[in-house]
């Protein structure tokens, strides 16, 4: 665990820094500068980019962790012309799905057209979009397996952001116009893209030649990398559905100006995730090894430290979150629009908590030999969303969207537990896991008992009285317990 969590409190410091900035641009720059359209525009734009990359990288992020370890020679830097595949293949991919959108461009603008024609008028800036953000996540995978993620963790979390901000404010001040806003936000990913391919040249010397010899010498690999990998095409044409739609359908149903609200209630919700991303980026390759190494006890081992440790804090986070919830819509720019989105932000923030909790019992799926019951996972997920969006959001708006996105993921993630646990025989939670969850539903029913029932001093008194008695007390609890040594080991190395 010394590499992760080395690796992953960098790659959260990084992070955390990207998420100030971002505070101050969805918070203090959007809510004040942009109308609820032009919030809903962008971020319409960049999840039907997130859609388009999900298709397009023909299921190459997750070929490239569980296969890396297979090209490379151990105690060398010989990978056989790996990352040569690694960048072709999501270019052929862009170019399979770039004919299909542009073929699709009639009936989609349909159903976008009478809420939301501003994205209509827009809708093909989302092909230079999607390629370079494309490459960036292709970039940053390839660097994850490298076992170097702070950089382009940095790209995406900082540069990223703080491009976006720029951006925002040009328009603020009304420097560019709506197109020269989307013109930008490509400008900034593009930036973005080139950054992460210049880092990944820069680690060692990487070879664009395919080694052929090594391929002919083992065709089984072949075999299985092209099965793994069509299996991925087909299962990613389900899964990357699952995340947007709720943004889709509130677009389609409700207009922009519900977009950007449902927006900014995403913002949030996804802060409980985010110390996620820094442990699944270096966590996900030490796993992908020791499932071709057959090492159940070491797989076991990581699953339960992810999971404990996710939960702990994006529980806690969540929590902030929670607690300060009126506070934050208060000091909010035309807080009073947003504060509409206040449960949108619990309901998501609960569906955030489980994915960053369990979303490594779904890579452990994916890099076994059982990945194949993923697919089935994901067209249940998908299916799911598609059903409880379409009956939900007519009935209660942007509630109802977010209460899809909770049922649905709650619904694959239980049966992505339920998998792994039968087929590959791995104990996903152990009793400090379950002392975690015992811990948080405790301080979140104590936050409605206190708000409840107990008189109120106001709400900045109110809100810093709160934290300091349940945050801080859970803080103090979840460290005298051992709740998670890992933890607790950094926070004697700091000190």
């Amino acid at each position: 665990m010394g590499v992760i969590a080395k690796q992953s409190i960098r790659g959260t410091i990084v992070t955390y820094l990207g998420i100030a900035v971002g505070i101050v641009t969805t918070f203090f720059v959007l809510t004040r500068f942009l109308t609820t359209e032009e919030i809903g525009l962008a971020r319409v734009l960049i999840d039907a980019a997130t859609l388009f990359i999900g298709l397009a990288q023909l299921g190459s992020n997750a070929s490239i962790i569980r296969f890396f370890p297979y090209f490379k020679e151990k105690d060398s830097d010989e990978d056989h012309g790996f990352f040569f595949w690694a960048l072709v293949v999501p270019f052929v991919g862009f170019l399979i799905f770039a004919i299909v959108f542009w073929a699709c461009r009639v009936p989609l603008c349909a159903w976008f057209g009478d809420k939301s024609s501003l994205f209509v008028d827009h809708y093909y800036f989302v092909l230079p979009l999607a390629f370079f953000m494309l490459y960036q996540a292709i970039c940053e995978s390839t660097c994850n397996v490298l076992m170097r993620i702070v950089v382009p963790r940095g790209v995406r979390e900082l540069w990223v952001r703080v491009g976006l901000l720029a951006i925002y404010l040009l328009k603020a001040y009304n420097v560019i116009s709506i197109d020269g806003l989307v013109i930008g936000i490509c400008v900034n990913y593009a930036i973005a893209a080139i950054i992460n391919l210049c880092y990944f040249f820069s680690l060692k010397k990487i070879s664009l030649r395919p080694d052929w010899s090594f391929l002919r010498a083992n065709k089984s690999l072949v075999r299985r990398y092209l099965t793994y990998t069509g299996f991925l095409i087909i299962s990613a044409v389900t899964s990357v559905l699952a995340p947007t739609l709720s943004s889709f359908f509130v677009t389609a149903k409700m207009g922009l100006d519900s977009t950007g609200i449902f927006a900014i209630a995403t913002y949030m919700a996804v802060m409980v995730s985010v110390p996620n991303r820094s442990v699944a980026a270096i966590a996900s390759p030490q796993l992908a090894r020791a499932i071709k190494e057959q090492n159940i006890d070491e797989c076991s081992f990581l699953v339960r430290q992810v999971t404990r440790n996710m939960l702990l804090v994006g529980g806690l986070i969540l929590l902030t979150m929670w607690v300060n919830i009126d506070l934050i819509f208060h000091i909010l720019p035309n807080g009073a629009t947003f504060a509409t989105a206040k449960y949108i932000v619990l309901i998501l923030g609960v569906s955030q908590l489980i994915m960053a909790t369990f979303s490594i019992c779904l890579n452990t799926l994916n890099y076994s030999r059982f990945y194949a019951f993923s697919l089935l996972l994901s067209l249940i997920l998908t299916v799911s969303a598609l059903l409880l969006n379409n009956y939900l959001i007519p009935i209660f708006g942007m509630e109802g969207a977010a209460a899809s996105n909770l049922l649905s993921y709650g619904l694959y993630y239980l049966l992505g537990i339920a998998f792994v646990a039968l087929l590959c025989r791995i104990r996903i939670v152990d009793g400090r896991w379950w002392m975690i969850l015992a811990l948080l539903v405790a301080l979140f029913a104590m936050n409605w008992a206190w708000r409840t029932y107990l008189p109120s001093f106001g709400l900045w008194t109110d809100s810093l009285l709160r934290s300091l008695v349940l945050i801080g007390g859970g803080m103090f609890i979840a460290y005298k317990a051992k709740l998670s040594p890992e933890i607790n080991d950094q926070i004697c190395a700091i000190l």
